[in-house]
């Protein structure tokens, strides 16, 4: 056999990123509040989930809705800086006030 047919029987592999990618972990231990531990075995096993994927999706959606808040509350201060009718910005003041100190 040459050189040159065994260059046509060999194939190349080429990784491409898609497959076998997963995101890395951290094992992380924390202690909950026996309430909010009951809580989140029962909604793990309504959803036919483990407790730690459970808390996982909690955690997640917890940030985006933070996210979510922090870029509401960044919009609101903008419309609050460009407003120039007094009403709109008691209006707009009251609405910040109420983010930030809650009720």
């Amino acid at each position: 056999m040459g050189s040159s047919s065994l260059e046509t029987c060999c194939t190349n592999l080429v990784h491409n990123g898609a497959v076998g990618t997963q995101a890395k972990t951290v094992r992380q231990s924390i202690s909950l509040p026996v309430k909010t531990a009951t809580q989140v075995r029962a909604m793990a096993k309504s959803r036919r989930l483990s407790a730690t994927r459970m808390l996982v999706e909690l955690i997640e959606n917890g940030i985006e809705s933070e996210k979510r808040k922090q870029q509401e509350f960044f919009d609101l201060a903008e419309r609050f800086r460009s407003a120039s009718d007094p009403e709109e910005i008691k209006r707009l003041g009251d609405d910040m006030g109420r983010m930030v100190f809650g009720s």
